[in-house]
């Protein structure tokens, strides 16, 4: 992690900004067992879509405010936010998702050969 990104993005809005200034555009929510960008409607299966990066904030008091951030990008190229409570407070919807993106993931990189 760079030092910018550890003393400046601290909350979910300062880190929603330098990620859509990286060109992380589209918002996305999940819609049944797929993905949806809501500005274009395009919809995309967990096979479609990487997970780039993601970062976490806790409540200093209140669990209610902890909240995850996934930077996300599709196979069309299409790059953007997805953001979910976590533990307790999280979206069924999206943590299924999530984890069906990630166990794709780890197929796809276990298959890769190793030069």
């Amino acid at each position: 992690m760079e030092p910018y990104e550890k003393t400046n993005l601290k909350t979910l809005a300062a880190c929603m900004n330098k990620l859509q200034a990286d060109g992380f555009t589209e918002n996305l929510m999940v819609k049944e067992n797929k993905i949806q960008a809501l500005d274009s409607g395009k919809e995309y299966a967990p096979s479609e879509v990487k997970i780039l990066n993601f970062y976490r904030f806790e409540g200093e008091s209140d669990p209610a405010d902890n909240a995850i951030l996934y930077a996300l990008e599709t196979t069309d190229g299409i790059r953007g936010l997805l953001s979910d409570a976590y533990g307790p407070y999280a979206d069924v919807k999206v943590t299924k998702f999530i984890a069906e993106v990630e166990d794709i993931m780890k197929k796809t990189n276990r298959d890769t050969k190793i030069p």
